[in-house]
């Protein structure tokens, strides 16, 4: 792909495509492979949020449904779920798939958010 697209995370999912195909159908393609996946965002103020991938644009802004916003603490982690949830592009330091096949084997177990939020809060006083 040529140089008119600027350095983004959707501008490099786009380029990331085999470059004998039209823009049209760059876009197009890129598009169907990673449309319908489950993607972890990290945004800047640090929140991580997992969904479905529905759609983005040139800003990487992205439309993610069936969204939970994930708290860890140590080995263990909470989850709020959000549903369909907006994120404006320059909020979105990372954008990557999740491996269903590997995404159960994870080590962390699932706790109550009554119990993660208030060991984050100390946590993140501890920093100050």
């Amino acid at each position: 792909m040529d140089s008119l697209i600027p350095f983004t995370t959707s501008g490099s999912l786009v380029d990331s495509v085999d470059n004998t195909e039209t823009d049209k159908d760059i876009s197009y393609l890129s598009y169907l492979e990673f449309a319908a996946e489950k993607m972890l965002v990290v945004l800047r103020d640090g929140r991580k949020l997992i969904g479905v991938l529905r759609s983005y644009d040139q800003y990487a802004n992205l439309v993610l449904e069936d969204t939970v916003e994930r708290m860890y603490h140590e080995s263990t982690f909470g989850e709020i779920r959000k549903g369909i949830f907006v994120i404006r592009g320059e909020n979105v330091v990372l954008l990557g798939e999740v491996d269903l096949d590997k995404e159960d084997n994870v080590p962390l177990k699932q706790v109550s958010m009554d119990q993660i939020i208030p060991m984050n809060r100390l946590e993140q006083e501890q920093r100050k």
